[in-house]
């Protein structure tokens, strides 16, 4: 009996701990198992696998090592969907996603082995320098290098223990896909602004290319679920690969901590609206908990394409710019990336840097050198660089013999015709130059097209006295940061040029407007790449600057060079993914949505649908009821066109107000006489106009006014000022209402919308700040109305009327869609908890759609709202008399 139980006891702890796992690790179930009885086998001996069955011991090999979940105690259990895992052994760990992992891979001779080593010029190595020394980073990529399907097994586990690498293995013809097709064809393109508006500009969308990118996405997205403990570790996704790659995260758990980083440039949204999966890309990225940028000009461009194709808005707060996206804040990060300091002047200091920039100081005795680096591209503008030295030397002929343009031409990272055609150009371009301007032993452009050695770039970094860099569009571009460092020096180096080690610094810099590292290099010389005078004028002044001025703006650059490596870079990303994500777990989490249209909508802990069949057994139970809806989007919907109630909903209205236990208001911000029509067949429904400043018990009673009635000449201040730019903005209206004035912009160019209601806003405040009113700013409208006045108050009325009476409410219901609403949400909670109500009363505020609210339940939409109507009439007395009709007819209510 105590075998016994001792082996009930551990087939109870077996299948907790295996369920932990499978959920924990995204394992099947028999891999999991048979971890656990490689476990259990050293614990308990052979008499437990006497207990189990045949088929738990036939398992497969284990795919992969353990993740690290399955290796630390904890208690797991299920949260709305999500896991909850508490482990107090647990450190830090940060997953890195990128394109390749950061590793070099070749054949053993002798033993035809693979062997790995770190690439040390990886930046998905060198950001470690960021991180806690307690931060295990783990990586998952795909290797350079193609493995045979019999080796991957066997890679997969030494690349995991030896340099915590998850590889993964995409078939050869989805990967060209994937990557020389999806990526390279259209979204590189697109990104850099180029448009496929011919077969000879770039490849028109491709549907199967588009299924390829999300297929490897999803790879990755499993990989990524292999290895983590989604409770604890954060997961951080490079560049524009794997933009969707985060629904796929998110969808697996609600809660996961995710940040983006792209490392192109984003367009602006008249090109990405060009895009056929621009919402997808969009809501993958917006699965995110932070999104960083190199600039700003490329968030800006990403929040312009949020705002135009998904409606959604963005604002700063403290310094932060945050989306609210259902009910989720996804933060913005703009902070270009770094060079390693350390790595580089490691090169500065090998002897072979030395020997060479000796040998290249010699070769350029007596000449000004300028220096290009630049990948063979289309976008890296070397043609018109070469165009630009062409016509400085023909401009300043005394130049000639005493000006070199080193030209050092990185091999392409894709082949094709552009790329054939941008080196034709070069070559042709460079050998007009030198053949028009060279002479015996003087060659103007020095073309060096081939593997350049680091220590050997490094050496004509040192030596060049300007670094020009003319791309036309480029992500970021870290050659003139290179340049900036390699001019500072390193004793080695100032050996070997003759220089004295406590000599002043000089450099300049000719940067393109259109890269990413421009803003931050506010010394350099900024030149639009296309005007060929005007880079051939930045050329001439940067060799003939005063060398003082060239110290000053060196010393500018080193110090935020420095100062601002991948490091810092790192450090201030992970920070903030920290902070984007400390309030996982003070909210609840739905998901919604199909496919790469998946999102999760994150709302208080106690916020819920209302259910129907909750409210109408409390309705049942109480005696004095009072009920308060909004009229847009609450019993009508939104996108309605007639604004007027169908009979069915007229009906369910009067079946509430005839009941004497109830007391019904409809409190809307519409006008009275648009309310008074639409609400004419309801002849005991209180209303409550323009936000309460008119309100009236029924049909047969009179309008009660506000007592703020005479304290309106405000409105003939604001009229004009909101005409102005009525006549400013095409697509806005104003709304004119009894006491107030509302300007709409829903039918203007959307960011110009926004930007012009923030002026208007802040033009409004101005000029109305002595005046009883206030101005707000809302869902594509900013509104003026008298102080005092909201639909909060309107509640607060109705229910100390009730109570004066002597009938204090036992049922509050509160139904609203927009902010608004939220005032009478906060106001029938405040106002019950005064100690005029001898019992407290059950109150339902409910708002319509999932989203952040102070009310405590939700409704989907207002279909939802008038079936709860139609569920509360049901169970009114008298009974309804056409409720059987209604019943039926709700399939379609509207």
């Amino acid at each position: 009996m105590q075998d016994y139980a001792v082996h009930s006891e551990i087939l109870m702890w077996s299948y907790c701990f295996v369920r932990s796992l499978n959920i924990c690790s995204g394992y099947r179930t028999p891999v999991c198992c048979k971890l656990f009885l490689a476990v259990m086998e050293s614990r308990s001996g052979a008499n437990f696998f006497e207990l189990a069955s045949g088929d738990l011991l036939d398992i497969p090999q284990t795919p992969r090592a353990l993740p690290r979940v399955m290796t630390a105690p904890g208690i797991i259990s299920d949260l709305d969907g999500d896991l909850d895992v508490t482990s107090p052994v647990c450190r830090e760990r940060q997953i890195i996603v990128a394109n390749m992992l950061p590793l070099h891979a070749q054949r053993d001779v002798e033993t035809a082995k693979w062997c790995f080593s770190w690439d040390e010029d990886s930046l998905l190595l060198q950001l470690k320098d960021g991180l806690s020394l307690e931060t295990e980073v783990v990586y998952v990529g795909s290797l350079k290098v193609e493995v045979d399907v019999s080796e991957q097994e066997e890679i997969a586990q030494k690349l995991l223990e030896n340099f915590n690498c998850v590889p993964t293995f995409v078939p050869h013809e989805l990967h060209e896909k994937f990557y020389h097709g999806f990526c390279k064809q259209q979204l590189w393109p697109l990104f850099h602004y180029m448009l496929p508006m011919c077969s000879d500009h770039g490849d028109r969308f491709d549907r199967l290319l588009w299924q390829a990118y999300v297929s490897v996405n999803k790879i990755f997205a499993d990989k990524v679920m292999e290895v983590i403990n989604p409770e604890e570790d954060y997961v951080w996704v490079n560049d524009y690969h794997f933009m969707v790659l985060p629904t796929f995260l998110r969808k697996r758990y609600y809660r996961v901590k995710l940040g983006f980083f792209l490392h192109s440039p984003f367009p602006s949204s008249e090109i990405y609206r060009t895009l056929p999966v621009r919402d997808e890309i969009l809501r993958g990225l917006l699965n995110c908990d932070l999104i960083g940028f190199h600039t700003f000009d490329y968030a800006r461009h990403f929040l312009s394409c949020c705002s135009r194709m998904l409606g959604l808005n963005y604002e700063s707060k403290r310094g932060y710019i945050g989306l609210d996206y259902f009910g989720r804040t996804v933060y913005i990060k703009i902070l270009p990336v770094g060079i390693h300091m350390g790595r580089l002047q490691s090169v500065l200091n090998l002897s072979s840097t030395a020997v060479r920039v000796r040998e290249i100081q010699e070769q350029f005795k007596g000449k000004k050198v300028i220096l290009g680096i630049d990948d063979m591209d289309i976008f890296k503008g070397i043609s018109l660089k070469l165009l630009a030295f062409e016509q400085l030397l023909q401009r300043y002929p005394d130049l000639q013999g005493e000006l070199v343009l080193i030209q050092i031409v990185n091999p392409a990272r894709s082949s094709g015709k552009d790329v054939q055609e941008a080196k034709r150009e070069t070559y042709l371009t460079s050998g007009r130059i030198n053949n028009m301007y060279g002479s015996p032993g003087y060659q103007p452009v020095i073309l060096i097209d081939r593997p350049v050695a680091r220590y050997e770039k490094t050496a004509y970094y040192g030596l060049a006295e300007c670094c020009i860099v003319s791309a036309v569009r480029d992500g970021m571009n870290l050659v003139p940061y290179k340049y900036i460092v390699c001019r500072q020096g390193s004793p080695s180096m100032d050996k070997a040029m003759g220089i004295k080690t406590d000599s002043p610094r000089t450099s300049m810099l000719v940067v393109s407007e259109f890269i990413g590292c421009s803003p931050s290099l506010s010394g350099a010389i900024r030149v639009n790449p296309w005007d060929i005078d005007s880079v051939a004028e930045a050329m001439n002044l940067a060799i003939t600057m005063p060398d003082s001025e060239k110290r000053l703006r060196h010393e500018k650059h080193y110090r935020y060079v420095s100062s601002h490596d991948v490091a810092y870079w790192a450090r201030s990303f992970v920070q903030d993914l920290e902070r984007a994500c400390k309030d996982h777990y003070s909210k609840r989490c739905w998901g919604i949505g199909l496919g790469l249209g998946f999102r999760v909508v994150s709302l208080s802990p106690n916020f819920r649908k209302l259910s129907i069949d909750h409210i109408v057994s409390t309705y049942k139970r109480t005696n004095r009821r009072a009920i308060f809806l909004d009229y847009d989007g609450t019993i009508v919907p939104q996108s309605s066109i007639v604004k007027s109630l169908s009979p069915d909903v007229v009906a369910v209205l009067n079946v509430l107000c005839n009941d004497p236990k109830n007391t019904v208001f409809i409190v809307s911000g519409r006008g009275r006489s648009s309310l008074i029509e639409w609400l004419a067949p309801c002849e005991r429904l209180g209303i409550a106009a323009e936000h309460g400043f008119f309100i009236k018990w029924s049909k047969n009673t009179d309008w009660e006014s506000s007592p703020l009635t005479a304290h309106l000449e405000w409105k003939q201040i604001v009229e004009p000022v909101m005409k102005s730019y009525r006549e400013a903005t095409d697509g806005s209206n104003i709304e004119i209402k009894e006491s107030a004035l509302v300007w709409h912009h829903q039918d203007a160019d959307p960011d110009f919308g926004s930007c012009q209601a923030k002026e208007l806003l802040d033009h409004l405040e101005s000029v109305l700040s002595n005046e009883p009113a206030v101005v707000n700013r809302g869902h594509h409208i900013v509104e003026v109305k008298p102080q005092g006045v909201s639909k909060g108050l309107v509640a607060e009325k109705v229910i100390s009327t009730m109570v004066k009476n002597g009938e204090p409410p036992d049922f509050l219901m509160c139904i609203g869609d927009d902010r608004s609403d939220e005032d009478m949400f906060e106001s029938i909670s405040s106002t019950v908890s005064c100690p005029s109500f001898p019992v407290a009363p059950e109150i339902f505020a409910c708002t319509v759609g999932k989203k952040p609210s102070k009310a405590k339940y939700y409704l989907d939409d207002s279909a939802d709202v008038v079936r709860l109507l139609c569920g509360l009439a049901n169970a009114s007395c008298p009974k309804p008399t056409r409720v059987a009709h209604f019943q039926v007819s709700m399939e379609n209510p509207f």
